[in-house]
C-alpha cells in the first residue's frame, strides 16, 4: 500500500514502510509489511537492541524492493517501556505512534487467540488504517518532553512514599494487634513500645520487638524522604522563575486547594498538555461517561477510567472538599440542588459528576484567569518551609 500525494497535474504515489512492535522484556517483536492485505514480516529481536532495529527496517526495504529513503511509520503500545523508543525512532527519521492499548479493537469473542506473532500483526494492520485516514481508530499518546516528564518525578514518588508510610503503619498495628495491643506510630513510639505489657503483664517477644523496630526504622526513613521532598516541592512552588510555579500559585489561591493537589495537577495535566476542549479534558483523566443505548436499552455505565488515575482520585477528593470550603460557589450549589438530597449513592455519582465540572472549571481558571463562579480566593497562603515551619506568601 503506498501514501497517494495529489499535485497540480499528477498523482504521485509514495511506497510506505509500515513497522510495529511488540515489546516484552527479554524479545521484541517486529512486524513489517507495505500495504493491507499482506502478510506482515515477522522479526525477532533482543529487548532494548536498538541497532537491530535500525538494520531490521533496511532489510525490510530491501526484502520489499523499497528505496533506502523509503519512509517508516511504526507504532507500540504505551506501557512500562515509556517514551524513551518513541524518541530514539523519531531521532532516526521514523514517524512513531504510542498507542493507547485499551483503545485497541480486539475479537469479541469470548475466547481469542492471542501470542506477540498475533498482537504484532494486528498492530501493524491497525497503523496501516490509521495511516490512510481513519484517525478515530485508535487513542494516540500525547508524548511530553524530556522536561516535562521528569517534572512529573517528584509529586509521583511522594504519592508512592506515602503509601509506603501507610503499609509500615499497617504493619506494625497489625503486629502488635497479634499480642492484643495497639499504639499510635509516630515519632514518640518508641517510648511508648517499652511500656507496652501483654495480657500476662509480660514484655514483648525479643523476635517480635526486633521485627517492629526494624519496620519503625523503615517508617521513620520513609518519613524522612517524605520531609525532603515536600520542602523542595515548597521551594519549586515559590521560585518565581517557573512558569509552573506560577500556575501552581494560581491555584492556591482558591479555598479548598492546597499544595498536592495544585502540584499534581500542573505537573501532570495544565503545566504542559495542549489541551483544547473540556471534552478532552475530561476524558485524559477518566472522567468521561460512559452512555449505553441500543435500541430500547438505555443505561449510563459511569465514567470510562480510561485516564490519569492520580488526577482521577484527587478530583474526587477536591470535589468532596469543593462542597466543605466552598459552599457558596455555584458548583456547590448545582450539586446541593441535584443530588443533596438523595441517597449515599447517589451522591456518590454526583460527585463525579462535580469532579468533572471542577475540572474543568479550574483548568478554565488556569488558562484565562477565570474564578469559578462564586468561589472564594484567599489572599495569602501559608507554606511549610524545610524545617517544618510555616511561612506566609502572597
Amino acid at each position: 500500500m503506498s501514501a497517494t500525494h495529489v499535485t497540480d497535474s499528477t498523482t504521485v504515489t509514495a511506497p510506505v514502510l509500515y513497522l510495529a512492535f511488540e515489546l516484552g522484556w527479554n524479545s521484541w517483536k517486529l512486524a513489517f509489511t507495505v500495504g493491507a492485505g499482506q502478510k506482515p514480516r515477522l522479526r525477532s529481536i533482543a529487548a532494548r537492541d536498538t541497532a537491530t532495529v535500525m538494520s531490521e527496517i533496511r532489510q525490510a526495504k530491501r526484502r520489499f524492493g523499497l528505496p533506502e529513503d523509503t519512509p517508516v511509520i511504526s507504532c507500540y503500545e504505551a506501557g512500562r517501556d515509556g517514551f524513551w523508543l518513541h524518541r530514539y525512532l523519531r531521532d532516526q527519521g521514523v514517524e512513531n505512534l504510542i498507542v493507547d492499548a485499551a483503545s485497541i479493537e480486539v475479537n469479541r469473542r469470548r475466547r481469542r487467540a492471542k501470542t506477540d506473532d498475533l498482537d504484532a500483526a494486528k498492530l501493524v494492520g491497525m497503523l496501516i488504517r490509521w495511516h490512510l485516514g481513519e484517525r478515530k481508530l485508535w487513542g494516540v499518546v500525547h508524548v511530553p518532553d524530556v522536561a516535562d516528564e521528569d517534572r512529573r518525578q517528584l509529586h509521583r514518588e511522594l504519592i508512592a512514599l506515602k503509601a509506603q508510610r501507610t503499609e509500615h503503619t499497617n504493619r506494625i498495628k497489625g503486629l502488635l494487634a497479634g499480642l492484643g495491643l495497639g499504639a499510635h506510630i509516630d515519632g514518640e513510639f518508641l517510648q511508648r513500645l517499652d511500656g507496652l505489657r501483654q495480657w500476662d503483664g509480660t514484655e514483648l517477644p525479643s523476635g517480635l520487638r526486633g521485627r517492629i523496630l526494624r519496620e519503625y526504622e523503615r517508617w521513620r526513613l520513609v518519613g524522612r524522604q517524605i520531609h525532603d521532598l515536600e520542602a523542595e516541592r515548597t521551594r519549586q512552588i515559590r521560585d518565581p522563575e517557573t512558569p509552573e510555579g506560577e500556575q501552581v500559585r494560581l491555584l492556591l489561591k482558591l479555598k479548598g486547594i492546597g499544595e498536592n493537589a495544585a502540584w499534581l495537577l500542573v505537573r501532570e495535566f495544565f503545566g504542559w498538555r495542549g489541551i483544547r476542549n473540556r471534552r478532552e479534558l475530561a476524558s485524559l483523566a477518566g472522567l468521561a461517561p460512559t452512555p449505553y443505548d441500543s435500541g430500547e436499552s438505555r443505561r449510563e455505565q459511569g465514567i470510562s477510567k480510561a485516564g490519569n488515575r492520580r488526577v482521577r482520585w484527587m478530583m474526587i477528593e477536591l470535589a468532596w472538599g469543593w462542597l466543605r470550603y466552598q459552599p457558596d460557589s455555584e458548583l456547590s450549589r448545582w450539586y446541593q440542588r441535584r443530588f443533596g438530597a438523595g441517597n449515599t449513592r447517589l451522591r456518590k455519582v454526583g460527585i463525579v459528576a462535580l469532579a468533572r465540572k471542577l475540572l474543568v472549571a479550574l483548568w478554565k481558571y488556569v488558562e484565562t484567569g477565570e474564578v469559578p463562579a462564586g468561589a472564594e480566593l484567599v489572599e495569602k497562603r501559608k507554606f511549610r518551609g524545610a524545617g517544618g515551619e510555616r511561612r506566609v506568601a502572597s
